[in-house]
């Protein structure tokens, strides 16, 4: 990768240096300018996952959409489960399921119920992305939902740029280096010329100014 840790590290530290102190935990965020990537066609469209090895930083919420015995294994490791009922009756109340929607960041589904998941909730999940991945009724809930915690979106739509939250300003500048490295590892794998198609890349908490990351 053309981009090193080092030069990682440094511009972390910049922009925590750069930012003021708020009365919140600030994120840092991470722009990705892209090149050469004709966006307005969908097929070029990125919406890719990756784990971050030092996790987000910050409470993730995953919801479960699930039947009675994998719904009762899931309460104590999801922040939400939706029962079939549940789900029926969300479908006829598009408010409180935008709500839902908007709060929780993934959501998994029992494999059966995806059919009913796709036309109850499909306008709602999927043009934000989040689509319930299946599982299985026997399937291990806790391993899913810690790696879901660890998990970030990289999404584009119209314009050749991804934003997305490596870390918070309460982790060291190392380990949000590291999160920013298997971002870019990740999109040197999937894109087709590799870092050849990232034009620039900038690091920031989230009220604070953009400190660029040569690359």
């Amino acid at each position: 990768m053309a981009v090193t840790t080092e030069k990682i590290v440094k511009a972390v530290g910049e922009a925590r240096k750069a930012s003021k102190k708020r009365n919140f935990t600030q994120s840092f965020d991470l722009a990705i300018n892209l090149r050469d990537i004709d966006m307005s066609k969908p097929e070029n469209r990125l919406n890719e996952e990756v784990v971050l090895p030092k996790g987000r930083g910050k409470h993730v919420k995953v919801a479960i959409i699930a039947g009675d015995e994998l719904a009762l294994a899931a309460k104590e490791h999801a922040d939400m489960v939706i029962t079939k009922e549940e789900l029926e009756e969300l479908a006829k109340d598009k408010k409180k399921a935008k709500k839902i929607a908007n709060d929780i960041d993934f959501f998994i589904a029992q494999t059966d119920l995806m059919p009913l998941i796709g036309r109850f909730l499909g306008p709602v999940l999927g043009p934000r992305g989040k689509m319930p991945k299946p599982v299985p009724p026997n399937a291990p809930i806790a391993p899913i939902v810690e790696r879901l915690r660890r998990t970030v979106r990289l999404r584009t739509k119209d314009k050749p740029v991804i934003h997305v939250a490596v870390g918070s300003e309460d982790m060291n500048d190392d380990d949000v280096a590291q999160n920013v490295e298997a971002v870019l590892s990740h999109l040197e794998r999937k894109l087709d010329k590799g870092m050849g198609n990232i034009k620039s890349v900038y690091i920031k908490t989230t009220m604070g100014p953009s400190v660029r990351v040569e690359v």
